[in-house]
């Protein structure tokens, strides 16, 4: 039951994903980069900051630590280059999604916190629930400042996602 619900978590998060990118394709470099007083800064801070955490997350779950400096590192300044490895850390976190075991979503997951550096311990089943609740956090703020360039990213709720 769990692992469908993740599935279909995991195909939103892609969807969402190639929404957003094609639309930040229309925006020029200045647009993508200008600070928005988004967490992250600016919309290609985000996005970089979004793709880093799922690296890091999906590190964690496969048991192949991915290391950064910091949460706002930028991993990939090159637009283009970032939206390919958008595209492959979705397809990633779909096979990982699929290659899951029911059984597994009962077991802790033990990782250093990147923010605090603390040993910590968690239930499979909530780290997955906040991998996918912080795209869909940090995916509002974009859409906000999209807003504010008097762009519309276009429908963004779960129960209108193509192929539900």
């Amino acid at each position: 039951m769990w692992l469908s619900h993740y599935s279909t978590l995991a195909r939103y998060n892609q969807w969402q994903n190639q929404q957003h990118y094609q639309l930040c394709d229309r925006l020029d470099d200045t647009q993508r980069k200008a600070d928005r007083g988004l967490f992250f800064h600016s919309i290609h801070g985000t996005l970089n900051h979004l793709l880093l955490a799922d690296r890091l997350w999906l590190g964690r779950f496969l048991d192949r630590p991915f290391h950064v400096q910091r949460l706002d590192q930028e991993l990939y300044e090159d637009f283009d280059q970032l939206w390919r490895e958008r595209e492959n850390t979705d397809q990633a976190i779909l096979d990982y999604i699929a290659g899951l075991e029911e059984s597994r979503l009962d077991g802790e997951l033990s990782y250093v916190s990147a923010s605090t550096g603390q040993s910590r311990s968690q239930p499979l089943r909530l780290c997955l629930t906040h991998f996918f609740n912080h795209q869909t956090h940090h995916r509002g703020q974009i859409t906000t400042a999209y807003g504010q360039l008097g762009h519309d990213v276009g429908v963004t709720d779960l129960i209108f996602m193509p192929s539900l």
